[in-house]
């Protein structure tokens, strides 16, 4: 998810300066809620004591959660990363509707949600028409591109925007609890609804709420959104801010996680002989049946659509040499790691 409107973050967090640059790696941030995912970058620069520091896939500035964020060389992973399937927990709020589709928007109606006894059936109806592959329309206040102006653009300029339905994969949509009844701070009776969310990369889970809403035809917004894992990697591997800050101020480097390592736990892996090793450092393609070599990673891996068919290289002692994919009669490099 991306800023809804465009709105300046308010405030960035200070951090020390690092006094060593960083090794190269992937690391897993637990972002604040008030701030953007660019001023967790912004932060980790000045942590990581380097300008190569990247990041796989926005949060909203409201949101918290998993940011994976790559240092040094590990920036040129993270276009293999960012399509990896996601985790949420979120809370939807019935009767309600915002023109951001969730809590920092104005309202747009408030019909409310009286309870009833049907309800909670009725959610869980709404939450099964939601799950599997659907045809997602996108927030309008979403960061997609319409003839080069940023959606959120157009909105806040007074435009009526309609953006294309395109597919996702709502591989789990679930309730976490019973409905709550509650009333807002206009005096709307309204319901709030914890969910459990498993996507593809892509999908929205404001636009979620708000199709719940339409749904159940009382509206609908979010409230609250934490993402629990990207991938392989979970927010209790996750680093806080204030953690970080603390270890680069005891004059230690980031903890990240080496290349060699994600990409063991993102991607079937090849052991490659040292002739195999010395190719694919050189740029060279190699037998496609080197590829029917691979092991299974040991997570599952990222996601069928972050990188199809890829596989990683290890040579004798363990170092990743390259990605792999396969092209023709050939498995080739799709991208080098240097000693």
């Amino acid at each position: 998810m991306s800023n809804p409107a465009g709105r300046p973050t308010g405030r960035r967090i200070d951090v020390p300066r690092g006094s060593v640059t960083s090794p190269d790696g992937l690391l897993v941030v637990d972002k604040p809620a008030g701030i953007t995912s660019h001023d967790v970058v912004a932060m980790t620069r000045r942590l990581a004591a380097t300008r190569k520091v990247g990041h796989a896939g926005t949060l909203d500035p409201a949101a918290t959660g998993v940011l994976l964020l790559g240092i040094g060389r590990a920036t040129r992973f993270l276009t293999y990363l960012v399509g990896a399937d996601k985790t949420y927990r979120a809370t939807a709020r019935l009767g309600q509707t915002t023109l951001t589709e969730d809590a920092d928007g104005e309202l747009t109606s408030a019909a409310g949600c009286p309870p009833g006894p049907d309800l909670t059936a009725r959610i869980d109806t709404a939450l099964a028409s939601l799950t599997g592959e659907i045809m997602q329309v996108p927030s309008a206040v979403s960061a997609i591109k319409i003839d080069g102006v940023r959606s959120y653009a157009r909105v806040r300029g007074g435009e009526d925007v309609d953006l294309p339905a395109r597919p996702v994969t709502i591989h789990a949509l679930t309730r976490s609890g019973a409905p709550r009844s509650t009333t807002a701070a206009d005096g709307t009776a309204v319901v709030d609804v914890d969910l459990e969310v498993h996507c593809s990369s892509g999908t929205y889970v404001r636009a979620l709420a708000r199709d719940l809403g339409t749904a159940l035809g009382c509206g609908a917004h979010l409230t609250a959104l934490r993402r629990t894992e990207v991938g392989p990697f979970t927010v209790a591997e996750a680093a806080t801010i204030a953690s970080l800050s603390a270890v680069v101020a005891a004059g230690q480097t980031l903890p990240v996680l080496p290349l060699a390592a994600v990409a063991r736990r993102c991607f079937p892996a090849v052991a490659l002989d040292e002739a195999e090793a010395r190719a694919l450092r050189h740029g060279q393609p190699l037998p496609a049946a080197v590829l029917d070599r691979a092991q299974p990673p040991g997570h599952r891996v990222v996601s069928k659509a972050a990188a199809p068919g890829v596989a990683a290289g290890f040579d004798p002692a363990g170092g990743l040499v390259a990605l792999l994919a396969h092209k023709g009669e050939h498995a080739r490099p799709v991208l080098v790691l240097p000693n």
